[in-house]
């Protein structure tokens, strides 16, 4: 992945992983494995797991301890109402930008003579 791409999803890791888990409980190699699927290859697991970390430390979701079958049990995330909130606020804010981002590009592009 390009250093711009990895910078740009760095700040927007947090609102991604909100959202894989306003759609599910997942524990850390589940999201992992969503993103990746989802086209989000390049992101290694220590990134998501030290991510998961913080947002429990903000109370941005709940955490179970569930039984693995192989090993220590699992910690299986859910998106409660503050993180909810904060992802409410990140779809917003990434509506905002991608508008202004879209309107600065065709604004420019039609400049410069390119579209």
């Amino acid at each position: 992945m390009p250093k711009q791409e990895t910078e740009m999803l760095k700040g927007i890791l947090e609102g991604i992983v909100l959202a894989v888990l306003a759609g599910h409980p997942a524990h850390g190699y589940d999201i992992t494995a969503s993103l990746r699927e989802q086209g989000f290859t390049d992101i290694a697991e220590g990134t998501v797991y030290a991510l998961l970390v913080r947002i429990e430390q903000r109370g941005l979701v709940d955490v179970e301890k569930v039984p693995s079958e192989k090993g220590p049990p699992r910690k299986v995330f859910t998106l409660n109402a503050r993180g909810q909130e904060q992802l409410d606020d990140f779809w917003r804010a990434w509506t905002f930008l991608a508008e202004r981002l879209d309107h600065l590009r065709h604004t420019t592009s039609s400049t410069n003579g390119q579209d």
